[in-house]
């Protein structure tokens, strides 16, 4: 069973501290909102293009955790988790309105140095208190939407991260993960405050056009980490996955991870060379890369990149995301793959600039760096002609669908007929079965895939995946 936590800090210097730097943030906010009367938020709205409805009012806030145990340890990024703590924030607002948002945390993607550092629980704490803190400054807090709260707390968590961590160079990714859980809830409670109960209605205007496709097939995609065994590899053929994730950039130095990569491939492709897939655009299984930035230098990615020429391999490589650390700031247009960017692009100004650099993709997280953010991100790729995806965090039923919601409204990939997907939540967690209970949808058909494929049909649509409807198991752990 999981293990349920609330973390309460009674170190007094930390809570003074805070209280000065809450005034802080509460005398920005009062600023913002003094100057209405002078137009100023006007033309940051005129900026943003939100059609106004009634503001984001948020009364009270509180949040929890469950720790779910994965079935074996799950190994990406050069390092390995063998559990994730499942972040739940509770909103409330004067008026007897009450949300939940979930949020997976994992500070090895968003933060490996933090995670080296820290060890996985040291560093899923930390991160746990970047989620408290943005609490507690939304508290009794009014916004325009879910958006500009983000906007407006981001550079307040990320500098409190800084501290804790000890860290000046922490990404900026830890700190958007840490705020999922509550611009999950933020989101919720603003559609319930603007009697709001489609996904659709809930995306702003200016966001729509690159989010308008509708879907009726997303591929689902499993992921191979370092710990997949070659039965499980061997299984993803034989059940019609066309594409699949797989986790390059194995622990150790550059060589030794070149090295290990490069057998890794070979066992890889010997597996699944043979496989046909009826639902693949070429009849075979195509293979989507992930370094999570450990590639320190084009030249190794071109030595590997050569390897799958060798093997046979490259010809059904369909996008290499993030192979780069996100200080390798070079031009990449010259390698012949598709990369995608992901850690890297941490907001949409980061996203222009990898787009700059000549990234041709970019993978999407809104369960990992909120939905608020994926928004903008989606609309800068758009106005660039930049195709997206949707990855996966390792998330639960409930995110999953968070998650697939904005993949079944994102064109497919130059050359797919179908949306894409990363979920390997099943793959991995001990108690899935029991998690997909808490999730009041999830045994509805969409969430089966059949032969690799999510048949989103038009109840997904209509019901908006359930993502509106109650959850009992997560709500029932604020009754005291």
């Amino acid at each position: 069973m999981p293990i349920t936590k609330k973390i309460i800090c009674n170190n007094e210097n930390m809570n003074s501290n805070f209280k000065a730097d809450r005034r802080s943030f509460v005398q920005k906010m009062a600023l913002l909102t003094g100057a209405t009367t002078l137009g100023l938020p006007n033309i940051m709205r005129a900026q943003n293009q939100i059609t106004m409805k009634n503001p984001l009012s948020i009364d009270k806030a509180e949040v929890t955790f469950e720790r779910e145990p994965l079935i074996n340890s799950y190994g990406f990024k050069g390092g390995y988790i063998t559990r994730l703590w499942q972040v739940v924030t509770q909103l409330q607002d004067n008026s007897g309105n009450s949300t939940i948002g979930l949020g997976i945390q994992s500070p090895l993607w968003s933060d490996s140095k933090v995670a080296s550092q820290w060890g996985e629980s040291g560093s899923s704490a930390l991160m746990y208190n970047l989620t408290n803190r943005a609490i507690q400054l939304v508290r009794g807090q009014s916004f325009d939407s879910p958006i500009h709260m983000i906007d407006a707390i981001l550079n307040e968590v990320h500098d409190y991260g800084i501290k804790i961590t000890n860290n000046p160079k922490l990404r900026k990714t830890f700190a958007l993960n840490a705020l999922v859980s509550v611009d999950n809830a933020a989101w919720l409670l603003y559609a319930k405050q603007n009697n709001i109960t489609s996904f659709d209605d809930l995306i702003p205007d200016i966001y729509k056009p690159g989010l308008s496709y509708k879907n009726t097939k997303v591929a689902s995609v499993p992921a191979i980490s370092y710990s997949t065994s070659e039965s499980e590899i061997a299984e993803f053929g034989d059940v019609g996955y066309y594409v699949i994730k797989i986790k390059i950039g194995s622990p150790g130095t550059q060589q030794e991870m070149l090295e290990k990569d490069m057998r890794r491939m070979s066992l890889i492709h010997k597996k699944l060379a043979g496989v046909r897939s009826e639902n693949s655009p070429t009849g075979k299984i195509l293979y989507y890369l992930d370094a999570n930035g450990r590639y320190r230098s084009k030249d190794a990615l071109l030595r590997y990149l050569d390897h799958c020429k060798k093997i046979g391999a490259f010809e059904r490589l369909l996008i290499v995301e993030e192979p780069f650390p996100e200080d390798l700031k070079e031009d990449v247009s010259d390698i012949d793959v598709k990369l995608a960017a992901d850690e890297s692009a941490h907001t949409d100004k980061d996203a222009l600039e990898r787009i700059e650099m000549g990234y041709s993709a970019i993978a999407l997280k809104p369960i990992a760096k909120t939905l608020s953010m994926t928004m903008k991100i989606v609309k800068l790729a758009h106005e660039h002609n930049i195709p997206c995806l949707c990855a996966d965090l390792t998330v639960n039923p409930v995110l999953v669908d968070w998650n697939k919601s904005v993949a079944a409204r994102l064109a497919p990939l130059p050359g797919l007929k179908d949306g894409l997907l990363e979920t390997n939540g099943a793959q991995n967690y001990k108690n899935w079965d029991t998690m997909v209970d808490y999730h009041p949808r999830g045994r509805a058909s969409w969430n089966k895939p059949v032969n690799g494929i999510f048949n989103l049909n038009e109840d997904f649509y209509s019901e908006s995946a359930g993502l509106f409807l109650p959850l009992d198991h997560y709500a029932n752990l604020f009754k005291h």
